[in-house]
């Protein structure tokens, strides 16, 4: 049965991160409409499940691969932005961050230390702040 599918799939484009990523939408949609009973959801739900094997059994495999690549740039610019946020808050555990009355240079100072003085690296700029 294995190798009966195997020979089916070859010259297919077969599965990539754009059919993983829209049967998980599909997945929840169709699990929406069921919840909540709208059939709107759930249709869509279903013909985006049928485009997802409509894209594993295409032929073109090079017009697959540029609708993966086009995906590709959205998502990773999207995840980025979330992972860029993650490890901001992580790197800033511990400091407050000010910026610059006059250049808006960020700068991260330790929290807990009262009253301080900061001076901007880039500007010169000398300003007290609460940290």
């Amino acid at each position: 049965m294995r190798e009966k599918f195997r020979r089916f799939m070859t010259g297919r484009y077969g599965n990539d991160k754009m059919n993983q990523v829209l049967s998980w939408i599909s997945l929840a949609l169709v699990l929406i409409g069921i919840i909540v009973d709208v059939n709107i959801f759930y249709t869509v739900g279903i013909v985006l499940l049928v485009y997802i094997y409509y894209r594993s059994f295409s032929r073109n495999i090079s017009k697959r691969y540029a609708e993966n690549q086009a995906f590709l740039q959205q998502y990773y610019r999207l995840t980025g932005w979330f992972t860029n946020k993650k490890r901001s808050m992580e790197r800033n555990k511990g400091y407050r961050v000010f910026a610059c009355p006059q250049c808006k240079q960020k700068l991260r100072v330790p929290k807990g230390k009262g009253k301080i003085s900061i001076h901007c690296s880039k500007c010169g700029n000398d300003f007290i702040k609460r940290s």
